[in-house]
């Protein structure tokens, strides 16, 4: 067997990613021009690198991700023609038109070298302008105009245990452009940080080192909850086979 395909035991490797959406209000103007006249919002929903490019109008993509990515396939809502988009080159990303959100599964295919699964991530398409307590959840059309561009994006990263060195080489031969230190933009709001709605506001926002690390303890949290629901009920299982057990040893009295 080649030395490049043996595995690296015993290493992992991460790249950082966001999946989300983008939704702008349509002008009555614009939705004349549409075949679908109910149609209120355009909207991208895209697969990028976590960084974003210097002054750009976009949500991360700073870095080609097509060295480890093959493929994106968007499934949109059954009402859309060709519901399933592949996407096999960058960007990865799709846009539409339409009036409703609904959820949009991502799957994600690496390339043959890494050997690995697709991933499945799910997305719930966000159309109107995220909201604080009290105000309404669909403002009027003039409002959603006026508000701008609606971003929902979310970090992950995906890690490659024991990966084969060759993919490897590819990995570090094209490291991922850091996230900025410290805050240069609005950031990304977030319904597990309700705090951040305001510190959202005024612009394309951006991720940023911080929010990395807040997302990094806001994921270890979730694996510790889901750990110590797992032994709770785990203990409730042990005790009721114990009941049983003893039950059964009276019923044979």
């Amino acid at each position: 067997m080649s030395n490049d395909r043996v595995r690296v035991r015993g290493l992992s490797i991460f790249r950082p990613i966001i999946y989300g959406n983008t939704a702008t209000a349509l002008s009555e103007k614009d939705r004349q021009a549409l075949p679908y006249a109910d149609h209120t919002h355009k909207w991208t929903v895209a697969v990028r690198s976590a960084a974003s490019a210097p002054n750009s109008d976009i949500v991360g993509g700073a870095d080609d991700i097509s060295h480890f990515i093959k493929r994106v396939t968007f499934k949109l809502h059954d009402t859309y023609a060709n519901p399933s988009r592949n996407i096999d080159k960058p960007p990865f990303e799709v846009s539409e038109t339409g009036w409703g959100e609904f959820e949009i599964q991502i799957r994600i295919t690496f390339v043959a070298e890494s050997g690995e699964k697709a991933m499945t991530l799910y997305h719930h398409l966000k159309l109107h302008p995220w909201a604080a307590a009290g105000e309404p959840e669909i403002p009027p059309l003039e409002v959603a105009i006026k508000h701008g561009p609606v971003h929902s994006w979310q970090y992950d990263e995906v890690v490659f245990n024991d990966p084969f060195q060759n993919f490897l080489n590819i990995l570090t031969a094209h490291p991922p452009t850091p996230l900025p230190k410290v805050k240069r933009r609005p950031v990304p709001f977030h319904l597990a940080n309700p705090g951040s709605l305001e510190a959202s506001k005024g612009g394309v926002p951006e991720f940023t080192q911080l929010m990395e690390k807040e997302e990094q303890e806001r994921l270890e949290e979730a694996r510790k909850a889901v750990i110590a629901e797992t032994d709770k009920w785990r203990n409730i299982l042990i005790e009721k086979e114990k009941e049983l057990e003893s039950l059964k040893q009276l019923a044979g009295n």
